[in-house]
């Protein structure tokens, strides 16, 4: 178990778990916050025992937001009463750091499942979206929330939502700041599944990391590499890059395993090699 000012990271091979850890303020999202991700998520992508990653939050939320006061503190330049070129420069600066907070959750090779329950508000929504497979209970409260705030959510969200849930409903929640129940979010695909309870939330995220932590990781890390890749991009695009994707990675020992446990009439168990 490794101990962060603002998360709580235990590697229980083959699968990680990453808690936003401030209960006692909703999980909201203060410096440390924004600081810690990146090493956390590049510290699983390189660990080879790990091959799958459950996110969620600790307390009754998966995370209420921003914290807006303590980060007016790293961000000065947000109540600059004289908003010149040289204090839009330097928040210009502030603003790319942050949207690495979430990137890194893609730029992670391995799978990252996020496991919500309660809100799931603003820069909660940011995190959540930039996780491969998002699940819930059925108490989860999902919102867009900065056009309620007076700014536009620029650390992602606006990027990645649409590629879930479509133009038309990614444009809805943006311009309403509209709560929504893990029932709509569900019909709007913005999540696979909807749980009863926050204990059973759990057992199915565990359940589903550790099924893809079965499957062959060099296959299941090329395949987000690939669809990562894809995004933005044309069909022909894609799949000159999947071929040489997979030229890369056949032949393997994973292959190997596959073919002589599928001979044997077993399991296959890969290695990752």
């Amino acid at each position: 178990m490794s101990d962060y000012e603002f998360y709580l990271v235990e590697k229980k091979p083959p699968v990680a778990w990453v808690y936003l850890n401030r209960p006692s303020k909703k999980n909201a999202m203060n410096p440390p916050a924004w600081r810690e991700s990146i090493p956390i998520f590049d510290d699983l992508d390189k660990d080879p025992d790990i091959r799958a990653i459950v996110l969620s939050g600790k307390g009754s939320c998966f995370c209420g937001g921003i914290d807006l006061m303590e980060m007016v503190t790293e961000m000065p330049e947000l109540m600059e009463q004289s908003q010149k070129g040289g204090v839009k420069w330097k928040l210009l600066s502030k603003i790319y750091p942050l949207q690495d907070t979430m990137s890194c959750i893609e730029w992670c090779r391995k799978p990252v499942i996020a496991a919500i329950h309660g809100f799931c508000l603003g820069t909660g929504l940011d995190m959540a979206t930039a996780c491969d497979i998002r699940i819930c209970s059925k108490d989860a409260i999902f919102s867009l929330r900065e056009a309620a705030l007076g700014f536009v959510a620029d650390v992602g969200v606006l990027q990645r939502i649409p590629l879930i849930v479509g133009q038309g409903h990614a444009r809805e929640l943006a311009y309403t700041a509209r709560k929504i129940t893990a029932q709509r979010a569900k019909e709007i695909l913005l999540v696979n599944d909807v749980y009863d309870t926050y204990d059973i939330l759990m057992e199915q995220a565990e359940a589903l990391a550790n099924e893809i932590a079965e499957r062959s990781p060099l296959a299941v890390q090329a395949s987000k590499d690939v669809l990562n890749y894809g995004v933005g991009k044309s069909v022909d695009d894609g799949l000159k890059y999947v071929a040489s994707i997979s030229s890369n990675i056949i032949p393997s020992n994973d292959l190997m395993e596959a073919i002589t446990a599928f001979s044997q009439k077993r399991k296959p168990v890969f290695s990752g090699n």
